[in-house]
């Protein structure tokens, strides 16, 4: 199936450093479970597991076509980890808002950076935090030799980006799920964090940040590929920020990315249509 390049609105037409995005003809609704798991890193095929899943409220439609992996993604097997995250710094993914209307957004999926190192962030994470406003979390981070260390399960809600809309040629999302707090993408999001190099820790322009390691795009596409979300729902924590202040991932090559990305997955036709 063909790919159709598309453009973003509103505050930028792509992801920071000129990360095109891609269209899949007729997406469906995309449920949960197709974000990546962390049992995929097995070696053998994981049996499907639903009844954690939160369903959908609106009907699935059946795909016309699915991303699958290649023979490259399959070479690649990265090192990874599984850390704990402190229960108050995630939560569970809502079917209404706080005005009791049903929310059936896709996901998206939202790179972030840690602007430390990575073991600084997985120690926050794992501390108790009463503030709302504190409370933070990813659903993966990538380390930067590559390791994915896997945090909140995909079904969970992250607190990954805070008062935050995702614009589409449609309009924006945004669901408010805390009625003392702004809405956000938190709840069909999932977010991803790259370590930052330590010579640029406090940076906040390309120009005073080093970028990050092949091993860290590697593993990001690696990752991502394990998903049904398509290019065009995957963005930045810069891109779906409003307050102004989220410049993260900075120094990102997008193209790199997407590039790797279509490497290790690809579309494939579920059936066809009879003329």
């Amino acid at each position: 199936m063909a790919l159709i390049v598309v453009l973003l609105i509103g505050r930028a037409t792509k992801l920071q450093n000129n990360l095109t995005i891609s269209h899949i003809s007729n997406p469906q609704v995309t449920a949960w479970s197709q974000y990546p798991q962390a049992q995929f890193q097995s070696a053998k095929e994981p049996e499907k597991k639903s009844q954690n899943v939160i369903k959908s409220p609106v009907k699935i439609n059946k795909p016309v076509a699915r991303y699958v992996t290649t023979q490259a993604f399959a070479q690649y097997r990265p090192n990874y980890q599984v850390a704990s995250v402190d229960p108050s710094n995630y939560g569970e993914r809502y079917a209404q808002d706080v005005n009791g209307v049903i929310v059936n957004n896709q996901p998206i999926i939202v790179l972030h950076e840690t602007g430390y190192s990575a073991s600084s962030a997985i120690n926050f994470f794992q501390v108790a935090h009463t503030d709302e406003s504190v409370q933070a979390s990813y659903h993966a981070l990538i380390k930067l030799d590559g390791t994915v260390v896997y945090l909140v399960p995909p079904e969970n809600r992250a607190f990954g980006a805070a008062n935050s809309v995702f614009e589409t040629p449609e309009g924006v999302e945004t669901v408010q799920t805390n009625p003392s707090l702004p809405a956000s993408v938190n709840n069909f999001a999932y977010h991803v964090s790259l370590e930052t190099p330590p010579d640029s820790y406090d940076a906040s322009s390309q120009q005073t940040h080093s970028g990050y390691t092949e091993a860290q795009y590697n593993s990001l596409a690696w990752l991502i590929a394990q998903s049904q979300v398509p290019d065009h729902r995957i963005t930045t924590h810069h891109l779906v920020d409003r307050s102004g202040k989220k410049v993260d991932p900075i120094n990102f090559d997008g193209n790199k990315f997407l590039s790797l990305l279509n490497t290790y997955r690809q579309i494939k036709p579920i059936y066809r249509v009879s003329k």
